[in-house]
């Protein structure tokens, strides 16, 4: 007698979201807090040319390269998506996604909008989410607040800014992070909603079917 009915259900794939914003807008602490107060969720920690900055730790944050390095991993493709940015190259690793998603784990990638748009073109059922700082001076007193860029820098991330920002409307969900509770509890509301999608819930879905069916 088959025992279908008492099948494990197949394990779904996880869905990849993509979040941007300009520098200073807070998307690492809202990345940082989906991952550790979601269950199911991973964090790809992006390759990057950069030197790391004070408090950041490779293999955390980024995983700090050197060019050399970064170059040969993209030819032999390890790069779902790369992206050159303030003069620096970042790129995200096919590995990571692939792990996390062919496991039924969500992946959450925290890249500008370069890879975004990459990441959407090679994954289309991509789940991109931008987030806006609450206005132009907000976001300088926040970079000012930093300590950690002069005048001439902060006015540089301000230009940045607005070629971030104009991409907005590319992505599917928008945030605005004038209240950080508010802005997380937007988050973590968009990555369960997604994970209630119909097309998400298919293997659970004919699962029910079956059952219902063996038992009618």
């Amino acid at each position: 007698m088959s025992n279908e009915k008492n099948a494990p259900a197949a394990v779904p794939a996880g869905a990849v979201f993509v979040i941007s914003a300009p520098s200073g807008a807070g998307k690492t602490t809202l990345c940082r807090r989906l991952v550790s107060g979601l269950d199911g969720i991973d964090f790809s920690v992006s390759f990057t040319t950069r030197p790391a900055r004070s408090g950041e730790s490779d293999g955390v944050d980024y995983h700090f390269v050197t060019p050399e390095e970064f170059e040969r991993r993209s030819r032999a493709g390890e790069f779902v998506e790369r992206a050159v940015v303030d003069g620096h190259h970042y790129a995200t690793s096919s590995r990571s996604v692939l792990e996390a998603t062919s496991g039924g784990r969500d992946i959450l990638l925290d890249i500008d909008t370069q890879g975004a748009e990459s990441v959407r073109r090679a994954i289309p059922g991509s789940v991109l989410i931008f987030v806006l700082p609450p206005g132009r001076e907000a976001l300088r007193r926040r970079l000012g607040e930093r300590g950690t860029e002069r005048e001439p820098d902060v006015e540089r991330r301000l230009g940045l800014a607005a070629a971030e920002i104009v991409k907005a409307p590319l992505y599917d969900y928008v945030i605005v992070n004038d209240d950080l509770e508010a802005a997380y509890d937007e988050l973590r509301a968009i990555v369960i909603a997604e994970r209630c999608r119909r097309t998400r819930r298919a293997p659970r879905v004919r699962e029910a079917v079956r059952e219902f069916e063996a038992g009618s």
